[in-house]
């Protein structure tokens, strides 16, 4: 609140000079501020500490030499490429398959592309888990048993019914930080549990190469081996 203070010298001359002082009272503001803080305080909730969801290693036992091997039949590995390109082949390569112009793949990311395709591959599980999101969204589950239950159900079709897909990531260095992000969001969009990144190899390069005419996905050895012009 504001308060004007005037005094007045020279009583009883002809030239009445008056001084004014203006002085403000922030006490109302002060309480103001204070009430603020307190209605805040009680009225807000603390954020409570979230972390990513995290698929634990299986307590099943597995035969000894079989703990990495991928079934061909399951196995689908994503190269991500150049310009947001995605490329991918099913099973495991072969010999010959470098040989076979179609036996890598290409799509895109989204819906209507890749994330189609993962879900397809994994049709049986999608439903199963998209019937519990329902039953959640109902609250006939909570979210813990939500969680139980799209861990049972993965498992289930992985190692009982065979047929989830084993998905392999293998970024390019023409890829981006992007591309793993939306690769990574298409795998959990189709409710896929088992992925990995796995680091790019000599015939994934060669495959890229005679797909797109890119030498740059070839190291520099395979750029001379193949009499490839070198890159500066």
């Amino acid at each position: 609140m504001a308060e004007v203070q005037s005094n007045d010298h020279g009583e009883g001359g002809k030239n009445k000079q008056k001084k004014q002082t203006l002085r403000v009272d922030f006490t109302p503001m002060v309480d103001m501020n204070m009430l603020l803080i307190t209605f805040f305080m009680l009225c807000s909730s603390l954020l409570t500490p979230s972390s990513l969801p995290i698929n634990m290693p299986s307590k099943d036992k597995v035969q000894e030499g079989q703990e990495n091997k991928v079934r061909e039949s399951s196995a689908i590995t994503v190269l991500l490429a150049a310009d947001d390109e995605i490329y991918y082949y099913e099973g495991l390569p072969k010999e010959e398959s470098y040989a076979d112009p179609e036996f890598l793949k290409t799509n895109t990311y989204g819906d209507g592309g890749i994330r189609d395709y993962f879900i397809n591959r994994n049709r049986v599980a999608f439903e199963e888990i998209k019937q519990l999101g329902i039953q959640k969204k109902n609250l006939e589950i909570t979210e813990e048993e939500f969680k139980e239950k799209v861990r049972e159900v993965q498992n289930r079709v992985l190692r009982e019914d065979k047929i989830a897909p084993e998905v392999m990531i293998k970024p390019t260095d023409l890829s981006t930080y992007r591309n793993m992000v939306d690769i990574l969001d298409e795998i959990t969009i189709a409710n896929i549990g088992t992925y990995a990144i796995v680091e790019l190899e000599a015939g994934d390069r060669r495959l890229l190469y005679d797909k797109t005419g890119n030498a740059e996905y070839l190291t520099e050895e395979e750029r001379v081996e193949l009499g490839v012009e070198t890159i500066n």
